[in-house]
């Protein structure tokens, strides 16, 4: 506790010479004039009688306790999601460190007894006291809760004790949780912020400490302002409800869709959530069919790449596939490719897991494995639907494969896509799938492997003229000619949120199904015979058109590395 000093705060002022006493009687009667509700030290200062630190330091002396300083105000907010904002603000209480035993409050009145008690009855351990100054207090409080914080915290900071949202087992009270405006706003603001930030996901994952929301920004994955753990229950519970999933659930994984109008355009959100340790993961796919550019130039293709995979799709029949990993672009390219072929005398049927974007005049069917309608399944009757061009979401088994193949022979043509590495490793997982050697080589006409890549921000990218041990380890003169090879790098503006990437676009390398290919597939060949002879017949790889686009100043070097190496 504080030992008093037996001196009164106005005498010890006037004793120090810090105050004169004519000023003090005349405080003391504005103070008795006002009914004694008002402090004598507020009244000095907000009169210009006593500066505010003079006054401050004489209330230490007379109280016997110390005053912070600027270094014991926190970078970052302390004890922040188990009270509110407003009671920090409204008391002028700040909390500024912390233990396990421990709570150290900044307050401009250490003897309010409410305050302290309260911050003791939440914290459950012993809560110590220091004077502070009250503009350094407003001004900290500033940092700390308003510029520091976005409209999330200040959402959460309306909550206040007056909604429990701690984790509930009760599905009603899930609901209601789920119903209250905060937590819709804070939804709201969440998805809001997404698609202002161009993310193709929005990843929500309670930890036993925390929340922690990500957005993957250009495929790389970025953390953000997350909502407290104790909005983890309602938070998702809302999101199950707007993607019309059993809230019940929370020991299955459950997927769902989430349809949205966000400045005039129709936003398409892919809801999956899984169980973990600590609760369920959400993961929101954002499908902005108005935000994917459906044009081969606009992907990355350049002029030899576009016509070799042009060529193979423009056959009347047989199979064109797009490899790559997840994430890399094959579902864009493939509806970039529907675009194309979609025309009045075309009937085109896809069937997709799931249905990513929604064209006009394409008849797309949704796998439901959990009803017996696979790949395999839908294949077998949409050919007995007399098609033009079949679109496969993926070739995930032989049977599909095999039906595909099938499809080929009988006059189709069969667009799809498969998880390999390269193009010429994609005839090997055929092999080894099942497919025999002689119906690959009768049906495929072409196969595109591609990865994305970051482009560099045109406002903010930077130039320099690389080493002579870069320009000769990565052949670059190769790809510059004669001309001066400048490299670019990235810099961060405010026209790409600081990190020097805007966009992603996609290094391509596109095989051919030639004679020499087909007799190296009659041979069960290895990838590596497929690629030099797939290079003796033009092919450009994916790391040559990745140095190429380097060059050019599109991407930069690091960027295509991380995604590919010559072997």
């Amino acid at each position: 506790m504080p030992v008093l000093s037996k001196r009164l705060i106005g005498e010890l002022l006037v004793a120090q010479g810090a105050l004169q006493r004519s000023d003090l009687l005349a405080a003391l009667k504005l103070q008795k004039e006002a009914g004694g509700t008002e402090r004598l030290g507020a009244i000095l200062t907000r009169q210009g009688w006593v500066a505010e630190r003079v006054l401050y330091q004489a209330l230490s002396e007379q109280l016997g306790i110390r005053l912070a300083s600027a270094a014991d105000f926190p970078a970052l907010p302390v004890f922040e999601e188990q009270v509110s904002t407003r009671f920090i603000q409204e008391s002028r209480a700040l909390p500024i460190r912390e233990d396990a035993e421990r709570l150290v409050l900044a307050m401009a009145d250490p003897l309010d007894g409410f305050a302290l008690s309260a911050f003791q009855l939440v914290s459950g351990r012993e809560v110590e006291a220091l004077l502070g100054l009250p503009s350094e207090i407003d001004a900290a409080f500033e940092r700390l809760y308003v510029e520091g914080r976005s409209s999330i915290g200040q959402i959460v900071g309306e909550t206040d004790e007056a909604v429990d949202l701690e984790t509930s087992s009760d599905v009603q009270h899930l609901k209601d949780l789920a119903s209250e405006a905060p937590v819709i706003r804070v939804v709201n603001l969440i998805m809001e912020r997404a698609l202002e930030a161009r993310a193709s996901d929005i990843h929500i994952e309670p930890f036993e400490n925390r929340l922690i929301v990500r957005y993957r920004i250009d495929g790389v994955m970025q953390e953000v302002e997350s909502p407290p753990r104790r909005l983890s229950a309602a938070v998702i519970s809302r999101i199950k409800i707007m993607a019309n999933l059993d809230i019940a659930e929370r020991r299955l994984p459950q997927d769902g869709r989430i349809k949205l109008r966000v400045k005039h355009k129709e936003i398409d959100m892919r809801v999956s959530t899984v169980p973990t340790m600590h609760g369920e993961s959400v993961v929101m796919r954002v499908l902005d069919k108005g935000g994917v550019p459906l044009d081969f130039d606009t992907l990355g293709f350049d002029a030899p790449t576009l016509k070799r995979f042009l060529d193979a799709l423009t056959q009347p029949h047989g199979i064109v596939l797009v490899t790559g990993p997840t994430g890399s672009g094959k579902t864009t390219t493939l509806y970039t490719a529907l675009q194309l072929l979609n025309k009045p005398d075309v009937k085109i049927l896809t069937v997709e897991d799931p249905v990513e974007y929604q064209m006009e005049g394409i008849n797309q069917i949704q796998v439901k494995p959990q009803i017996g309608l696979t790949f395999a399944n839908a294949l077998r009757s949409i050919v007995r639907q007399d098609p033009d061009v079949i679109m496969i979401g993926e070739i995930r088994d032989l049977e599909t494969a095999q039906i595909a193949v099938q499809s080929a022979l009988t006059g189709h043509l069969v667009i799809s896509t498969l998880h390999t590495n390269d193009a010429p490793s994609t005839v090997n997982r055929l092999l080894d799938m099942g497919v025999e050697d002689y119906l690959l080589t009768s049906t495929v006409n072409g196969i595109l492997a591609q990865r994305l890549v970051r482009s560099l921000c045109k406002v903010c990218r930077e130039a320099y003229e690389p080493l002579p041990e870069v320009v000769q380890e990565f052949d670059l003169r190769r790809y510059a000619g004669d001309s001066p090879i400048t490299l670019y790098r990235p810099v961060g503006c405010e026209a790409c949120g600081g990190t020097g990437y805007s966009g992603r676009l996609g290094i391509m390398e596109m095989l051919p199904v030639t004679d020499a290919i087909r007799g190296l597939i009659m041979r069960h060949a290895v990838s590596g015979d497929l690629r030099r002879q797939a290079i003796a017949d033009g092919m450009q790889t994916l790391y040559e058109d990745g140095l190429r686009k380097v060059v050019a100043g599109i991407v930069t070097l690091d960027e295509v590395l991380r995604v590919t190496r010559e072997d």
